[in-house]
């Protein structure tokens, strides 16, 4: 079945298998200078994703990792791809999940969600967690996507290149890295210049 996508530059334009619409810009200036308080986490970049959550860190930093305009919008940008995986992750394997607090069991009543481990990062957080310098995460461009083991971050990589190859829009970075003990996707959407770099399993 063809995948539906469409893209739109604008990104609180975004069209969603026809149905699923972002939210409009952050209006007010105050919202960015909050720190991460119930109003942050609240303030919406998208349906099903929060400012909140596109910022979280456990790291503790003076600059408390609050994000510029520039950076909101490209973290809208960004979570435009990620609402277009969740929708089509529960179209093609909704209740396939191999965490039983995750599955829906049949049910199509509720879709599983795409959880973030890390969005936007300042200077001083990309420091104290060991992010490499010029990273995606600076600029609001990247994020770093819980999966649940090697399968599952090969479909939501499949599903974000052909969301890609269906809208005819770049990404710059879908990666699947890896720790000792943990897995999960890189992927990053850059305003311009994007390089489309593929690292689907490492060595």
């Amino acid at each position: 079945m063809k995948l539906e996508v469409k893209i739109v530059r604008k990104m609180n334009n975004v069209e969603i298998n026809k149905n699923i619409h972002l939210s409009e810009h952050l209006t007010s200036s105050s919202v960015a200078t909050l720190g991460h308080s119930s109003e942050l986490d609240g303030s919406r970049l998208s349906p099903h994703f929060t400012l909140g959550e596109m910022t979280k860190t456990q790291a503790k930093t003076a600059d408390k990792n609050i994000p510029s305009h520039v950076h909101i919008e490209n973290l809208k940008r960004l979570c435009g791809w990620l609402e277009m995986l969740r929708s089509e992750w529960n179209r093609r394997y909704g209740g396939l999940s191999p965490d039983p607090s995750l599955s829906r069991e049949g049910s199509r009543d509720q879709e599983e969600p795409i959880i973030i481990n890390s969005g936007y990062r300042s200077e001083a957080v990309n420091k104290a967690v060991g992010g490499v310098a010029g990273s995606n995460h600076l600029t609001g461009c990247a994020v770093d996507i819980h999966v649940l083991g090697k399968e599952q971050a090969i479909r939501y990589a499949c599903i974000l290149l052909d969301i890609a190859d269906e809208s005819r829009e770049d990404f710059d970075e879908l990666l699947i890295e890896q720790s000792a003990k943990s897995l999960w996707i890189h992927f990053a959407v850059r305003p311009f210049a994007n390089r489309r770099r593929v690292r689907l399993m490492k060595g």
